[in-house]
């Protein structure tokens, strides 16, 4: 398997959605090939509700976009979507000029109002999907607090964390993501928003639950290291294959 680069992206999403996308191009053409690159939950839209219209018709534009610079590439990021007269809000990880994994936020954050603008997806749509040989998750922001979709993700190598995390609950979401990596022994990429609602504690944990956030840096990049999953899991043995 080729050596792979992990990485937490952390920036500031503006009401242009056209320069949103280009801070994301700008961010992802800058890695290494071989990079997993996870980005903030909606990071080219936030939750705009206000121009839901404009929201959708831009998600298309933004797919093909990205298509196009994932190229010897993972890209995890969410965008909302509407489907079957129905708007959610969908986790995608490209690859190679393909969108190979989709699937719609599965628990909404009523605090927000998630419910009265979208859909949820379905619990038994969250999986784990291999992706150039890594086993990879994915949780949307809230979706971390639920113990069910922790046990679903048993086994992952990598597991992504695209978030618009409340400030507020700052502490949560640095524990939880820490949490998160310990009891699965692996990998996870966390990646926050940097607006002044979220949290900014966009962060990459290492098995060992060892946490490195990205502070001030856009990306934080870390080398992905399978040894350190196998080692952990037979160190530690909790029964995970």
């Amino acid at each position: 398997m080729l050596d792979y680069t992990l990485c937490s992206l952390l920036f500031e999403t503006t009401q242009s959605y056209e320069n949103n996308l280009q801070t994301l191009l700008a961010l992802i053409t800058q890695t290494e090939k071989n990079t997993i690159i996870v980005a903030p939950e909606v990071c080219l839209t936030s939750y705009d509700y206000e121009r839901m219209d404009a929201m959708l018709a831009f998600a298309p534009r933004a797919t093909e976009a990205l298509k196009k610079v994932s190229h010897n590439k993972i890209i995890v990021l969410t965008m909302l979507e509407e489907k079957e007269g129905k708007v959610y809000n969908f986790a995608k990880v490209f690859y190679n000029g393909e969108v190979v994994f989709q699937r719609a936020k599965a628990k909404l954050f009523k605090f927000g109002d998630e419910d009265k603008y979208m859909h949820a997806g379905s619990e038994k749509d969250f999986k784990i999907v291999e992706v150039a040989g890594i086993k990879l998750a994915v949780f949307v922001c809230f979706e971390l607090r639920f113990k069910e979709l922790w046990c679903k993700s048993e086994g992952a190598d990598v597991i992504a964390v695209p978030s618009w995390w409340g400030a507020l609950r700052r502490e949560h979401f640095k524990i939880l993501t820490q949490s998160l990596a310990l009891i699965n022994q692996c990998y996870v990429v966390a990646s926050d928003s940097a607006n002044e609602e979220c949290t900014a504690m966009s962060g990459i944990i290492t098995p060992q639950g060892e946490a490195f956030r990205n502070i001030s840096k856009p990306c934080l990049k870390m080398q992905y290291k399978k040894k350190e999953i196998r080692v952990m899991r037979r160190y530690m043995d909790v029964g995970i294959e």
